[in-house]
């Protein structure tokens, strides 16, 4: 059923349903196997998610739609930052819903969401060209979204332009653990070369080692985070944590 939705049922449709399965789902998942550490609360099991043949188990939390990569910067978040106690000004490109409301909630953040199609995002905007000022805001989110866009060091220079001296950026991309190189051809518009080449069918480029590199050169200076040095195993596990994931988190 998740991999049917994935594929046919329109981005802001999947948004505005996952509200409905996640009233129902820590009823149906409730247990202690796993915990989801953004809502704190534990489940027998998380639910299967991924594209194509590449279906990870265990992958999405039934009540806050969380996957590996969102836990994995909650807890950078909460462990390594003063985000959740300090005043901010984030931008976040893509919002995610996991961390949308909760976000939304914080008195100490001045909050903006943007994105192309989004239901849930204050302003329509496309980061090859961002309409903010430059040294604006203090925290600026932009997750799986580079692999999708045309010209991705055009797209990184325009947010590290927005984003203040001394403020923070995290921009996860799919990681690809054993590949040198990114791999990229915007040309290529068939669905299914792309998920091919690049591992899903909207994905334009699929990013190598050398994805701290990219965004060197655009302007950051990059801090390579890995948890699975930090936390112990049953944690990491306990987390249902992407293992072999480094956190690239940027400043300027």
């Amino acid at each position: 059923m998740i991999k049917f939705a994935l594929k046919y049922i329109p981005r802001p449709w999947l948004i505005r349903l996952s509200y409905v399965v996640q009233f129902f789902a820590p009823v149906l998942y409730g247990g202690s196997r796993f915990v989801d550490p953004i809502d704190g609360k534990g489940y027998r099991k998380f639910l299967p998610y991924g594209y194509g043949g590449n279906i990870r188990e265990n992958a999405l939390s039934p009540g806050t739609n969380s996957l590996e990569r969102h836990r994995l910067m909650w807890l950078y978040l909460k462990r390594e930052s003063d985000f959740f106690t300090q005043p901010k000004k984030v931008l976040h490109v893509a919002p995610e819903q996991c961390f949308y409301g909760r976000f939304r909630k914080m008195s100490n953040l001045d909050y903006t969401t943007a994105d192309l199609d989004s239901p849930i995002a204050d302003i329509s905007m496309d980061i090859h060209d961002i309409p903010f000022e430059e040294n604006t805001f203090d925290v600026v989110f932009c997750n799986h979204v580079l692999e999708h866009v045309d010209d991705d060091q055009q797209c990184m220079r325009e947010l590290c332009r927005v984003l203040k001296p001394g403020g923070m950026a995290i921009m996860q991309v799919p990681y690809i653990p054993n590949q040198e190189v990114t791999v990229e051809d915007p040309s290529i518009t068939d669905p299914a070369e792309r998920e091919r080449l690049f591992g899903q069918y909207d994905h334009v480029r699929k990013y190598g080692k050398d994805y701290a590199d990219r965004l060197k050169n655009a302007g950051f200076k990059v801090t390579k985070v890995d948890f699975s040095e930090i936390l112990p195993s049953e944690e990491f596990d306990k987390y249902r944590l992407p293992k072999g994931e480094p956190l690239y988190v940027c400043s300027k």
